[in-house]
């Protein structure tokens, strides 16, 4: 008898919890659509660079990747992590808005590096729905000078 009476507890108050559950509306439904289609998106102008010839008495090189966020929410850059420690990328903390440009600068200090081809990556971490990681790079020849 304990047992018949415990079970029928349990089941009174499963069905209760059951019926206390918000119920999905369609106007919840439709705000949840909305918010979920509203995501940042970034578009590089080019995602290579290639220095050329340069002299090892002028080691350090520059160059800039110019991107526009082509969504519709603020894009955010997570980080920026070169391949080695002779390439440095800097880029905005600051969200970019929907339309607006921003761009990341990339320094090569070849400074006491071997004369020769080079070529460096730098992994780009983003909020962007579809490419949240775009990898850009680098390359040249760095000429020894006698």
């Amino acid at each position: 008898m304990k047992k018949f009476i415990l079970s029928a507890l349990f089941l009174v108050a499963g069905l209760i919890g059951a019926q206390a559950q918000p119920q999905k509306t369609e106007v919840n439904v439709v705000k949840a659509q909305t918010a979920s289609a509203k995501a940042a998106e970034i578009k590089f102008d080019t995602v290579s660079h290639d220095f050329g010839s340069f002299s090892e008495k002028d080691p350090v090189v520059k160059c800039t990747f110019n991107f526009t966020n082509v969504g519709d929410a603020p894009l955010i850059i997570h980080q920026a992590i070169a391949s080695c420690g002779c390439t440095i990328p800097s880029y905005t903390k600051d969200p970019i808005k929907p339309g607006e440009k921003g761009a990341i600068e990339v320094t090569y200090n070849g400074k006491g590096k071997f004369p020769g081809k080079f070529r460096k990556t730098i992994t780009v971490r983003t909020n962007a729905k579809e490419t949240a990681v775009v990898r850009l790079s680098i390359e040249g020849l760095m000429r020894a000078e006698d």
